[in-house]
């Protein structure tokens, strides 16, 4: 037992340092992933691993690529060859393809080593509005590694709790609407949304061809920032990613970009209602105007309308984009369409349904008006794009916007699902026009952490990498670290 602690505290102990190193050390994250994360704390955050990731690390190493062999995990619902790709559901189990999607093959030619698959909120939490994110019938729940009774939020729960707890370099998440910035955000890591169509979402489990998009969770700006310059790329097979503004890399000249007379518009009433997530959003603005920015403040409320029609949109694209999906399967045996996946959790109540339903799946089946959709989409794009964020910063002469991302973690309770305050955040907009999205750890309260979010305009990428950077130099926050179990009142807090 002695042995074990002690094995335990030195596996604790060296997460900083690990996360802080390039070259491959595959095998001590493969380590430390089976002593809290298989067992210990039981995190719960990683499905699958890679057992030939040590050797595949020293040789992307020795190859002197871009990555240098730096280990990446990868949400389940992303296809890597020598892994099951299933997105959480039992109906996926045996969902092993060979392929690799083009964003990871991007990843494995940089010199990126695929670890393992991360756990997510089943089917990315499109399955049913009484949902626990970070719930998957195939991987349990994730806990969050500062406050194991927490939430770690979904959908890329496992992805944002993984690197947290020090389980990689980095991993890759997606996003339909705050599935990369809320678990970061949550988690206290750096997570990055891009434009849609900088990373090709083949071979992904979809949801929205409209909003989804793979991208980058790390511990800070710049790691992020070079994940991304591997896995972004065109592909034929993708035609949102096909003729789009890129650069060669995302991680070239991202230091050293001055704040000085840089106009930022803050979200006042998007802040939310919590006075301890103000108090802590103020000092990163207080942090970005000491050193030059030029703060606007913004009052501002969303044209509600695009709620609904991006909701039409994501029910019709659904039950299209994961038709096309399954269809794509090798295999006699998997499910073919919505309707296929609606039956298996019909025929397996106890292990699919025990904590919620399937209302989304059987709403999105019967969503077929076409013309309906076509014009629910323009709607949603203008709103959230020109109307909202184009706007926004056009008519407040600013290049960025900020608000905090989300609160603190809520209680995790699977009876009675999540516990979101929905007062607190501006990433619908960003996530329904396709723009970047990034949140960067500016705090905490009561040691659990909080993001601030800063948005750009379409394509504006490379930007908005840049300020999440230079904000990263300015912080004066001091950051929590994770402590692998049950939270806390800090003493001298509360009774």
């Amino acid at each position: 037992m002695i042995s074990r602690i002690a094995t335990l505290a030195a596996l604790l102990a060296s997460a900083p340092i690990m996360a802080q190193q390039a070259g491959p050390n595959a095998q001590a994250y493969l380590d430390r992933i089976a002593a809290l994360d298989d067992a210990g704390p039981q995190l719960n955050a990683v499905i699958s691993v890679n057992p030939d990731a040590p050797a595949e690390a020293m040789a992307a190493d020795a190859a002197n690529l871009l990555l240098d062999g730096r280990t990446v995990l990868i949400k389940d619902n992303i296809e890597t060859r020598e892994l099951p790709t299933t997105a959480g559901s039992l109906a996926l189990a045996g969902n092993r393809t060979r392929r690799d999607a083009p964003l990871i093959a991007n990843l494995r030619a940089a010199g990126g080593v695929v670890l393992g698959k991360t756990n997510l909120s089943e089917w990315a939490n499109i399955r049913d509005n009484n949902s626990t994110s970070g719930w998957s019938a195939v991987g349990g729940l994730t806990r969050n590694p500062h406050a194991i009774d927490r939430n770690s939020c979904g959908s890329s729960s496992g992805s944002g709790a993984a690197v947290a707890a020090g389980f990689a370099w980095a991993a890759i998440g997606t996003e339909t609407n705050g599935s990369i910035t809320c678990p970061a955000s949550i988690n206290g890591v750096v997570g990055f949304k891009p434009s849609v169509g900088l990373v090709s979402r083949t071979h992904v489990v979809p949801i929205s061809s409209t909003q989804d998009t793979a991208g980058p969770m790390a511990n800070s700006v710049a790691d992020a920032a070079l994940l991304l310059s591997a896995i972004a790329g065109e592909d034929a097979a993708d035609s949102a990613t096909v003729g789009v503004p890129r650069r060669a890399d995302y991680h070239t000249g991202l230091a050293g970009f001055p704040l000085e007379g840089v106009r930022i518009g803050v979200m006042r009433g998007q802040q939310g209602d919590r006075q301890d997530v103000r108090d802590v959003f103020d000092t990163a603005l207080a942090d970005l105007e000491s050193a030059g920015a030029e703060l606007v403040e913004i009052e501002f409320e969303i044209n509600e309308e695009v709620y609904g029609a991006s909701f039409t949109v994501l029910m019709y694209e659904l039950r299209e984009e994961m038709g096309k999906y399954l269809a794509s399967l090798p295999g006699d045996d998997m499910p073919r369409t919505l309707a296929d996946l609606i039956a298996f959790n019909q025929a397996h109540p106890q292990e699919e349904m025990r904590w919620f339903g399937q209302d989304l799946f059987t709403l999105a089946e019967s969503t077929t008006d076409t013309e309906a959709y076509i014009t629910a989409r323009a709607t949603a794009l203008r709103i959230a794009g020109e109307e909202t964020l184009d706007r926004l910063m056009a008519d407040n002469n600013v290049a960025f916007l900020v608000a905090p991302t989300r609160g603190p973690a809520w209680v995790s309770d699977l009876v009675n699902g999540d516990n979101f305050n929905g007062s607190i955040g501006f990433g619908t907009p960003a996530a329904v026009a396709g723009y970047p999205h990034l949140t960067v750890p500016m705090g905490a309260v009561e040691d659990l952490p909080v993001g601030l979010s800063i948005f750009g305009g379409k394509w504006k990428d490379f930007e908005v990498l840049q300020l999440g950077a230079a904000y990263e130099a300015v912080r004066s926050a001091e950051l929590p670290e994770p402590g692998f179990e049950r939270w806390q009142a800090a003493a001298g807090r509360g009774k």
